[in-house]
């Protein structure tokens, strides 16, 4: 397989997370705190930022790749390590509360707990790496 397909079949999956994560996650928001799926809430603007970088981060990629510009990779790059920290950040709403009153963790619609996030995220993280070593040994 040649890198430029693996390239374009991460970019879907990106743009899947993305879209995944907004709708899994954007109907949990009430004044500008969420209480969705995990143990603990997450802030809104986290979610909006989430999002925002991610439509932004995908158009620029796509350009890069459809113009083979690697200073606009090199930019986009940014965009991408943004998106997977945030993205782990979002998925921290995961982890285990330290105290004895901690509460339990709270599942959603979607009933997979998170796997589907881990999935993605972890997806993501890999797929960024994978993004970054193409980019820089000139193989985008």
């Amino acid at each position: 397989m040649e890198w430029s397909n693996v390239t374009w079949f991460l970019t879907a999956l990106g743009a899947v997370v993305v879209l995944i994560t907004r709708v899994r996650l954007g109907g949990t928001v009430v004044d500008g705190t969420a209480r969705g799926a995990g143990r603990h809430g997450f802030s809104a603007a986290l979610l909006r930022l989430h999002t925002v970088v991610g439509v932004i981060t995908l158009l620029g990629w796509v350009v890069a790749l459809i113009t083979g510009r690697q200073e606009i990779a090199v930019v986009m790059l940014a965009g991408w390590w943004l998106l997977t920290v945030i993205g782990l950040l979002l998925l921290a709403r995961w982890l285990p509360g330290g105290g004895k009153h901690s509460q339990d963790t709270q599942s959603d619609a979607w009933g997979s707990g998170a796997g589907l996030s881990v999935l993605g995220h972890v997806g993501m993280l890999i797929g960024v790496c994978y993004f970054t070593f193409v980019t820089f040994t000139e193989r985008l």
